[in-house]
């Protein structure tokens, strides 16, 4: 393969499926807290934000990713599955993290905000290989990071949620 493709177009497409799953909630969550409001030591296990409609969304987001490049990349799908349960369990780990250490619903937790789905995701699809190569991974951390920024800004400039982050 060539370098453009293996740094920076099939990182894309590797790590699709996890930018999807951790968008899906901003535009299709909402409803019933997935905690259901219940509490551990006075405090709630995830808190609002964090939905059973935008988990299930996180979930069907990523699949969706698998089917749509299944045809080119037929490992994908097997993949995408993985990274979607990463990134959900990346996302409730870092709000159950933020709700044992008091922080407030859409208080900013650096590093944990902008990278906790994306670390979980890669771990979890990592045991069916098919990693990019060390230039690639590098691309898409700072990628990640970009991303994370510029489409919190974009979501929040559009009412699709409360803070800028």
């Amino acid at each position: 393969m060539s370098f453009l493709f293996d740094t920076f177009l099939y990182p894309i497409i590797y790590i699709l499926p996890a930018y999807i799953a951790n968008g899906a909630p901003v535009i299709f969550g909402g409803g019933r807290p997935l905690d259901m409001g219940k509490k551990i030591r006075k405090r709630r296990i995830f808190g609002d934000n964090k939905t059973i409609r935008g988990t299930a969304f996180m979930m069907i987001g990523a699949i969706a990713v698998g089917l749509a490049e299944y045809p080119s990349f037929s490992y994908m799908l097997y993949i995408s599955i993985l990274m979607g349960i990463g990134a959900i369990v990346g996302d409730l780990l870092g709000s159950f993290i933020k709700r044992r250490m008091d922080f407030k619903p859409g208080k900013p937790f650096p590093i944990m905000d902008q990278y906790g789905f994306f670390i979980f995701a890669v771990l979890f699809a990592y045991p069916l290989g098919h990693l990019p190569d060390l230039y690639g991974m590098v691309f898409l951390i700072v990628l990640t990071g970009i991303m994370h920024l510029a489409t919190n800004m974009g979501a929040y400039g559009l009412k699709l949620k409360k803070v800028p982050w």
